[in-house]
């Protein structure tokens, strides 16, 4: 029997959301404040997925300046009606709201936000019904709490013409559990004529769950499962594998069955897990009206039969990206909203220039840096770069990081000699530690980082394959969430800065190489 491997999206992909159409799937992500926003993968066996796009791509569509870390596209929900597709969003950055986009083509061009007024809370979903009528629903915190983070979901008719709210708003259900933190992220489904809310409880790490309400009207009221949560985690110890499990979305194949996405984390090196929330598929069967989420053992597992569907495998992304494309590839993301001064792919073909400006990766603003996920616990990246520091203020290489005031940099910059010198700066908690300098020859420099579980090592060379060290084993922990703090998870990319006073050079990459190593 063919078998799958979880998690189906490794590293930093949370809060899945997934729809059908036909024989295809569409799956989406929160995104923080990484820019492009909400990226689209399309599937047609639930297990192999490729992107095809973002929702939001265009520096037009919004503003992320200022976006603090952590905040910008949370949680969004990806449906489709009458040839449509729709995808609700949370956004803390610029205009802060929720939102709805629309789109023929899920790889796009997707709409300008179309601003919900009046929806307070987060995690937006909607919802067709049979005559449809379209629902937006929402968590909100409650104004007089009974307890910290009580929250509860409501619903509301939106009218898709004036993409407004109408109508009455309704008070749904505020989750399964008293004291329970942060009821959100709701899903509705109707199933034999049930309508099922589907929510996240118990915050969104290791408390984290499922749970699930029923409803004979839209509108409710809506009765809890008896036997919820129906997934989670938080009961099988610190030690476990995969933690965290919740935030889901269920969808029916074109055979019947039920599948559901969820987030969880995978630590390693201890409780730490640098790769951020990824998303996990696992079976679901129907019993007494309710749905039985991984029948057998009520765990997320590692491998799974896979679904009954064609197996649809997709072309390999490239390892190794050239930048011979007009385009970046969609692996790729900015700090917030790019602007066109900080990057470029057509002032030397076949180069990524980075310009270097006055903007930091240090600040919440939108550094010259392009970078991707880390998805693997151990992995080699390497990169050739070419840079000739002209001031002592001025730096280019390649960074590891959680968020401006955690990362590691492996920087050359120009020593009061003159010479080129590369730096490993340590930054935790926002102080800096330099752990190494080194002479370099300035010119084409070659970087490389590996991790082999939370220990990171760096190395440069002048000439090709010539490797040697700059720092080996130094602490991966900092890049987790349990010392960083925040939502994301760790990346690494290529960056340049001025460092605060006025720019002019360059420093161009002639490659970036990403590949996993066994453990």
């Amino acid at each position: 029997m063919n078998t799958f491997r979880n998690p189906i999206l490794p590293g930093f992909y949370p809060d899945p959301s997934i729809c059908r159409v036909g024989v295809d799937y569409y799956l989406v992500n929160s995104s923080f404040e990484y820019f492009p926003c909400i990226p689209i993968f399309h599937s047609r066996d639930l297990v192999h997925w490729r992107q095809i796009g973002h929702v939001i791509d265009r520096a037009s569509q919004l503003d992320m300046t200022g976006c603090d870390c952590s905040g910008g596209s949370w949680a969004p929900t990806i449906r489709h009606h009458s040839g449509k597709f729709y995808v609700a969003n949370t956004m803390f950055a610029g205009k802060r709201g929720n939102f709805v986009a629309t789109a023929d083509d899920p790889a796009g061009p997707w709409s300008d936000p179309h601003w919900i007024d009046d929806a307070p809370g987060i995690d937006p979903s909607v919802f067709f019904d049979d005559d449809g009528t379209c629902w937006f629903a929402a968590m909100q915190y409650q104004p007089n709490p009974k307890w910290s983070g009580e929250a509860r979901i409501w619903l509301q008719e939106l009218d898709l013409e004036a993409m407004k709210l109408v109508g009455a708003r309704h008070d749904l259900w505020g989750g399964a559990l008293l004291g329970a933190l942060a009821t959100e992220g709701p899903h509705i489904y109707k199933v034999d004529g049930w309508y099922y809310l589907l929510v996240a409880e118990g915050g969104t790490f290791h408390d984290h769950a499922v749970t699930i309400a029923r409803s004979r009207n839209i509108t409710g009221p809506y009765e809890g499962n008896a036997r919820n949560p129906i997934l989670t985690h938080r009961h099988l110890g610190l030690d476990y594998p995969i933690v965290g499990t919740g935030h889901a979305d269920m969808v029916q194949t074109q055979n019947g069955d039920w599948w559901m996405v969820c987030l969880g984390m995978r630590p390693y090196g201890g409780y730490f897990h640098n790769l951020g929330r990824e998303t996990f598929l696992t079976p679901v069967r129907w019993e007494e009206g309710w749905p039985i989420v991984s029948p057998g053992t009520g765990r997320v597992e590692f491998e799974y039969p896979c679904p009954s569907l064609p197996t649809c495998h997709w072309p390999t992304t490239p390892a190794c990206d050239h930048f011979d494309s007009p385009n970046l590839a969609l692996q790729w993301n900015f700090l917030r909203t790019p602007s066109a001064e900080s990057w470029s792919l057509s002032d030397r073909p076949g180069f990524l220039r980075l310009k270097l400006r006055p903007q930091t990766i240090m600040e919440k603003v939108h550094p010259s840096f392009v970078g991707r996920r880390q998805q693997h616990m151990n992995f080699t990246a390497r990169a050739a770069m070419e840079f000739s520091p002209k001031r002592a203020n001025e730096c280019a290489g390649v960074v590891v990081l959680q968020n401006t005031n955690f990362m590691y940099r492996l920087e050359v910059t120009r020593a009061p000699s003159g010479d080129a010198m590369v730096h490993l700066i340590k930054r935790r908690e926002g102080t800096e530690e330099t752990l190494c300098a080194q002479a370099i020859g300035s010119g084409r420099i070659y970087m490389k980082v590996e991790a082999r579980n939370q220990d990171y090592s760096f190395w440069v060379s002048d000439a090709p394959d010539a490797w040697r060290p700059v720092i080996e084993k130094a602490d991966g922990r900092i890049l987790s969430t349990q010392v960083a703090t925040g939502f994301v998870g760790a990346y690494i990319g290529m960056y340049a800065s001025s460092n605060g006073r006025p720019g002019g050079n360059v420093a161009d990459f002639d490659w970036f190489e990403y590949l996993p190593m066994d453990g």
